[in-house]
C-alpha cells in the first residue's frame, strides 16, 4: 500500500512543477509572440513606404521639366500627384490612405540639384500592442511612437 501512494504522490508533485514551469514561461513566450509579431508589422510597414515613396519619384523624375542649370521646374500639380501617390496609392488622392495616419503633410518633394529630385516621407509607427507593457531598457513604454523614414533620390528624365 505505501508504493501505491508513494506514486500518486510522485505524480501530483510532477503535474505542480509542470504548472509552475507554464507559469513562469508562458509571459515570456507571449512577449517574444508579441515582438515577432510588432517588428513584422513594422517592417511590412516601412516596405509599404518605401515602395510608394520610389513610385512617387519615378513619376516625378520621369514628369518634371529640367530648367536652366539643372534644375527641376517642380510645379503644385505634379507635387500634389506626387504626395497623393505616397498618401493613397494612386495619383487621384481617393480611397483611404495606405498607412493609417500617413497624410500629404508627411511627404516633401524637392530638387537636389545636379538634375536630381528627392521625394522624402516620414511616418509616425503606431505600435499594435500599445503602451501597456513597461520597457526596462529605455524607462518608457513599448507603445511609445517612433518615425519611419523613406527617401529616394533620382535624376530627372526629361
Amino acid at each position: 500500500m505505501s508504493m501505491r501512494r508513494s506514486r500518486s504522490t510522485h505524480r501530483s508533485a510532477q503535474r505542480g512543477v509542470a504548472a509552475v514551469e507554464f507559469a513562469v514561461a508562458l509571459p515570456v513566450l507571449l512577449f517574444l509572440f508579441l515582438g515577432v509579431v510588432e517588428f513584422g508589422r513594422a517592417f511590412l510597414q516601412y516596405n509599404l513606404l518605401t515602395r510608394a515613396v520610389q513610385d512617387a519619384a519615378r513619376l516625378v523624375a520621369s514628369e518634371a521639366p529640367r530648367g536652366q542649370a539643372g534644375t527641376i521646374n517642380l510645379d503644385a500639380a505634379l507635387v500634389s500627384t506626387a504626395r497623393n501617390l505616397v498618401v493613397f496609392g494612386n495619383g487621384a488622392g481617393t480611397g483611404t490612405a495606405l498607412l493609417p495616419g500617413l497624410t500629404a503633410g508627411n511627404i516633401l518633394v524637392s530638387d537636389r540639384g545636379g538634375g536630381n529630385i528627392a521625394v522624402t516621407a516620414t511616418y509616425a509607427y503606431q505600435p499594435m500592442i500599445g503602451t501597456a507593457i513597461p520597457d526596462v531598457v529605455r524607462g518608457g513604454r513599448i507603445g511609445t511612437r517612433f518615425t519611419l523614414r523613406a527617401e529616394v533620390v533620382m535624376r530627372a528624365i526629361s
